[in-house]
């Protein structure tokens, strides 16, 4: 019996991170609004991180997906050497801004409209 306080402290303690776990955030990017959104995070922030590595893993998806899959005309052709994926998702975040029309486009369409206009395949 002297042991059964200890270990309800115990559970208690083992408890509280699985469920802050449990909590977790949700994260999504509908259109190229809520995509900029999560890209121009600030990662001092709370969540500000996973809300940039969200960004850039969509990013990278998107490009490894579309490069893979690419047959006749490409989209969009990056330079060589390639500009830094921070870079160009500053830069995507920009463009978005700079017109409220882009702001409700689906978010890979806007990505990659994006990238059409800053990296055209001459």
């Amino acid at each position: 019996m002297k042991f059964v306080l200890p270990l309800a402290v115990l559970a208690v303690a083992l408890a509280a991170p699985a469920a802050q776990a449990q909590r977790g955030i949700s994260i999504q990017a509908r259109t190229a609004g809520e995509l900029a959104e999560l890209c121009a995070a600030n990662p001092k922030d709370a969540q500000g991180d996973a809300k940039i590595n969200f960004c850039q893993g969509y990013a990278q998806g998107a490009l490894s997906t579309e490069l893979r899959h690419t047959e006749g005309k490409k989209l969009f052709c990056f330079p060589s050497p390639a500009p830094t994926r921070s870079a160009t998702m500053a830069q995507f975040v920009d463009w978005v801004r700079a017109l409220p029309d882009h702001k409700s486009l689906p978010a890979v369409d806007g990505f990659f409209r994006f990238l059409g206009e800053r990296f055209p395949c001459k």
